[in-house]
């Protein structure tokens, strides 16, 4: 068992920037890959960001190419999503989770966290 847990989260102005973090405990972080969804009210959870456990590989959704950086400390056990230039379209919950590899899918990843919301206003 993994067990996540989001902060961060908050209001901001568009343009604005907020740092996620994602605080694991259980089973060796470092092992798994780790990634970033959001899901926005009445619809389905999306991919954001992933990246590997070694942290040398790396992988965004385009809309937040160039805005969003994700990050991992194994050695606190900690990973982040720092995201800069937010848009109104950013407004969701964010979800951690962590998996055995870097990938786009909700139902490869193993255990989720309980979210952290975001909003922006425009």
């Amino acid at each position: 068992q993994v067990q996540l847990v989001e902060s961060g989260g908050g209001l901001v102005q568009a343009g604005g920037s907020l740092r996620l973090s994602c605080a694991a405990s259980g089973r060796t972080f470092s092992n798994y890959a780790m990634g970033w969804f959001r899901q926005a009210p009445g619809k389905e959870r999306k991919f954001v960001a992933a990246i590997s456990g070694s942290g040398g590989t790396t992988a965004y959704v385009d809309s937040v190419k160039g805005r969003f950086t994700i990050s991992r400390d194994n050695a606190k056990n900690t990973g982040y999503l720092q995201m800069n230039n937010l848009k109104p379209e950013d407004t969701a919950v964010y979800y951690c989770t962590v998996g055995l590899r870097v990938v786009t899918i909700v139902h490869e990843y193993d255990y989720w966290g309980q979210g952290t919301q975001v909003t922006v206003s425009s």
